[in-house]
């Protein structure tokens, strides 16, 4: 058979085969043996089929902004979202503010510059450095404000496809896309505690991105971009988010007050898992081991106790012969941020009642009056 001949019968077979591939739901195809079995299509969906990253940017990029911070020595740059129609602003705390600890302060100026490219002041109505989020205001009167929606954080999946917005590297309106990496992160926040339930992605978040939204497929922001965790500083890490819930009970007390206060219990605490309990000699599989008891914290005035042994266990070292919490308010400690969790869901003054196992094998209820959080503390 000549060359052509060849190729052609090639092609032939190819699209028999091709065709074969396709069978409908439900009808039978004969195996070499003559037996019969039925065959089923199977449609695989990818984690971002019908999300449209242009409908997407179209919708929001209006509501995005870029801000510029002036200090005392030295400027920043970030980006924020348009909340309401009233000319409030959302964005980082640490786009707006520096300093550390008890000593952060304020910018002495701020300016919002629209995608219009109009360039107004803007006044700082308050920030929360444990949540790392700053709300502004700027005079509306003008001006054609677009306020994005805001979404629901609570049933985040993992691959779910979404879009980050904002000023990386000062270069304006820039889109990049991704997927939800993992929900629930431990972050650092501008306090020695941490940022729980942040939403980590693969989307790229560059220096400038602060403060800008990260968005779902309907346009809807569920965090706002944060930080990244890289060696080089540039999108070669792992970005997270400030999840939404987050930010709208930070934003909620900022409009109030001006502050955001968090219910503080004076310990910190390592997750129990079933090995570790068992080496432990504990008669339970998950909870809060209590490492450190904060002298004259509100555990410590409810008779809590903190480790007073070191034990190095699978690699890891641990502070044991504490107590351990197993849980707050009925709702079990399992996850290792759930303690941590738990009482930032409570108000300063509000009482809770904790499940104890004592070191000597005793369970023992104990009602807690939660403290105010201090800016620089232990971690729950």
């Amino acid at each position: 058979m000549s060359r052509r001949g060849t190729a052609l019968a090639a092609v032939l077979f190819a699209l028999l085969f091709l065709a074969g591939c396709g069978s409908d739901e439900g009808v039978p195809a004969t195996t070499g043996s003559g037996a019969t079995k039925t065959t089923t299509e199977v449609v695989v969906q990818t984690a971002s089929e019908g999300f449209d990253a242009a409908a997407v940017y179209r919708e929001a990029a209006p509501g995005v902004v870029t801000i510029r911070s002036i200090f005392d020595e030295g400027a920043a740059e970030g980006s924020g979202f348009v909340l309401d129609a009233e000319g409030r602003i959302v964005t980082n705390a640490h786009v707006v503010t520096d300093g550390e600890g008890e000593d952060r302060k304020e910018a002495k100026a701020v300016f919002v510059e629209f995608p219009d490219r109009n360039v107004v002041a803007a006044k700082i109505v308050g920030f929360d450095p444990f949540a790392d989020v700053a709300l502004l205001e700027v005079e509306p009167d003008g001006f054609d404000l677009h306020p994005l929606k805001l979404g629901d954080d609570s049933e985040l999946v993992v691959g779910q496809p979404v879009a980050a917005i904002g000023s990386p590297f000062g270069e304006q309106q820039s889109l990049s896309i991704g997927v939800v990496s993992a929900t629930d992160r431990s972050v650092k926040s501008l306090t020695q505690f941490q940022i729980e339930g942040a939403i980590q992605t693969d989307a790229s978040i560059n220096p400038g991105n602060s403060g800008g939204p990260l968005l779902d497929a309907e346009a809807r922001v569920i965090g706002i971009n944060q930080q990244i965790e890289t060696s080089s500083g540039a999108n070669d890490g792992v970005g997270f988010a400030v999840p939404i819930s987050t930010i709208e009970r930070s934003l909620a007390q900022l409009q109030r007050r001006g502050r955001a206060d968090y219910a503080y219990i004076g310990v910190s605490s390592q997750a129990l898992y079933p090995q570790l309990a068992r080496k432990l000699g504990l008669d339970a599989e998950h909870g809060g081991l209590l490492a450190e008891v904060v002298p004259g914290g509100p555990a410590d005035k409810a008779g809590l106790k903190g480790g007073d042994d070191k034990l190095r266990f699978q690699g890891i070292p641990y502070e044991t012969g504490g107590d351990t919490i197993l849980a707050v308010d009925g709702r079990e400690v399992v996850e290792p941020d759930d303690l941590a969790r738990y009482i930032s869901s409570f108000q300063p003054g509000e009482k809770v009642t904790l499940e104890v196992l004592h070191a000597n094998g005793d369970r023992e209820r104990i009602e807690v009056t939660l403290g105010k959080r201090p800016v620089a503390g232990s971690s729950g």
